[in-house]
Parts: structure tokens; C-alpha cells; sequence
């Protein structure tokens, strides 16, 4: 991985775009980016083990129960609604809960990974934890025959400010928010997002990913490698964004592994269900 140290003032980096929850992206490699107690005991008879395993029963039950209530207080906010710890690996960043304009995520590198394009432009940097989970989850796949490739990840405040005005100067502001997140509202500034791709579908963001091998097994998977399909198909009214089969973020294995069993976002855990109105485009813009 190759490290990056964050310089303030980055206008000569915003000449890129996102996926949907934050920009607008064209399809095609270059281009994609510049248009996440067990009970036991010894058996000792009929009704011991009867007893044993209705404790067992019991016991199993009130571990899913304790999981199934699980959700956090969400996280605190200023009152401007930016978070008062942005670095946070479980930090829920949307629409109400914002990251700062002077917020730059530590430890930058460049996960050594498969990108469709060359150079080190800003897109290929994450925090070092995520890009090194990333680097496990894109071996693994490649280990099973699975080709994937990273498209976009860290952001700017400033390179998000400019694409969403883009978006709102070409759709106007109120539809431009059903696909594309303001300054600040975007995962990809925390350096724990990437948008992953494949040539497939042409290294392109779009919904198709979710339908081919790749973003099956990017679904099933990614959790393990503390990962989450940030913006599911059927959470869309909670989410408020398009669905997204392609923005993975990195949150920790332990908090990714309860999100996909119970069949959560972010949003359910912390109790923050949103009701904005989401996109049924069918690319990135």
C-alpha cells in the first residue's frame, strides 16, 4: 500500500466524480470516475437431556433477542449536525449526520488492489485499516475466480461540494439530492467507502453489478471482511439514496457481521430510519 499524507486546499483534485450516493459517474474504466452462553452438561438421562435442551432452546433464544434489540443510540452530533468524532469506524454519515468541511481522514494509502485506470489520483486512497480488509477481500475473491476492481474511494469535502453542485446545476438542487449527497454527507470523505466495479460490466457504477457474479459474491461476502453494501436494493426508503450494489463501506468485522445477519443498515442499528425519497435511476449520476 502506498501511503499519503493529506495537504489542505485540494482544488486541483476535483475534476472526478462518484457513485450515486455522491456524484455522477460515466461508464467505462477512465471514465468512470471522472464524468459502506451456550448451556452444558453431562448427559445423565431422558429428562436431564430434555431439560438440557429446552436450556439450550432457551438460551439460543435470548442471544438472538438480545441481537435483534441490538441498536445503538446514534452517534452525537454538534449542532449543525456534524459529528463530534468523524474518525469513528462505525460513524453513521448521511443526511443529518455530517462530517466536518475541515474533516481529513488519517493514513491514507493506496490499497494494492486492481483499479481500471493508472495513476494515484484521489479516488485510489482509503484509511489503511479498510484498504488493508480491502486487499484480503479482493484476494479472496480473486482466489475464487472472481475478478473485482476498485473505482473510487476517498473524497474531498471540497471535490464533493463540486459534484454535487454539477448534479444540481444539470438536474436541479432537490433532484440532485435524490442520488447525489451533499458536502459533507458523503462516506466517501470518511476514507472507509470504495466503489467497486468489474469488466463485466464495463468497470462502470451501475445497478447491472448487483445481478452478475461479481456483485453476488460481493453481497454475500463482503461482511467478512467488515464491509457492507451501504445501500441494499430493498433499503432504499430507509437509506435515502438509489440502490447502490457497487459502495462497500468499511465498519469492522464484528459491527458488519450483525448488519448481515439481521439484514440491517446503518441507519436500522442506530434507530435513524429515514424517510427521504430515493432514486429508480438506473446509473450513478
Amino acid at each position: 500500500m502506498k501511503k499519503w499524507m493529506i495537504v489542505a486546499g485540494m482544488s486541483g483534485l476535483l475534476v472526478s466524480t462518484g457513485c450515486a450516493n455522491n456524484g455522477n459517474e460515466e461508464s467505462g474504466a477512465e471514465e468512470a470516475e471522472e464524468a459502506s452462553s451456550d448451556a452444558s452438561g453431562e448427559n445423565n438421562g431422558e429428562g436431564q437431556e430434555e431439560t438440557e435442551g429446552d436450556t439450550e432452546e432457551n438460551a439460543e433464544e435470548a442471544e438472538n433477542d438480545e441481537q435483534a434489540d441490538a441498536g445503538e443510540e446514534p452517534p452525537k452530533t454538534e449542532e449543525n449536525g456534524n459529528l463530534e468524532n468523524p474518525s469513528a469506524i462505525d460513524a453513521l454519515i448521511n443526511r443529518e449526520y455530517h462530517l466536518p468541511s475541515d474533516y481529513e481522514p488519517e493514513n491514507l494509502v493506496i490499497p494494492d488492489v486492481a483499479f481500471p485506470f493508472e495513476g494515484e489520483p484521489q479516488k485510489k486512497y482509503m484509511r489503511e485499516k479498510a484498504a488493508a480488509q480491502l486487499e484480503n477481500m479482493f484476494a479472496e475473491a480473486q482466489e475464487e475466480d472472481i475478478e473485482l476492481s476498485a473505482v473510487s474511494g476517498y473524497r474531498s469535502y471540497d471535490r464533493q461540494e463540486s459534484i454535487f453542485a454539477a448534479n444540481a446545476e444539470e438536474d436541479g438542487e432537490e433532484e440532485a439530492n435524490k442520488y447525489s449527497a451533499r458536502a459533507g454527507e458523503s462516506e466517501h470523505q470518511s476514507g472507509l467507502a470504495m466503489d467497486v466495479s468489474a469488466a463485466s460490466v464495463g468497470y462502470s457504477l451501475t445497478t447491472d453489478l448487483g445481478e452478475t457474479e461479481e456483485g453476488e459474491w460481493l453481497e454475500e461476502n463482503a461482511h467478512e471482511y467488515g464491509f457492507v453494501v451501504r445501500y441494499p436494493e430493498d433499503k432504499t426508503d430507509i437509506t435515502g439514496y438509489q440502490y447502490e450494489p457497487w459502495h462497500v463501506r468499511y465498519v469492522g468485522k464484528d459491527l458488519a457481521g450483525m448488519l448481515h445477519e439481521n439484514d440491517w443498515v446503518m441507519e436500522e442499528y442506530y434507530r435513524e430510519e429515514l424517510e427521504e425519497e430515493s432514486s429508480n435511476g438506473e446509473e450513478d449520476k
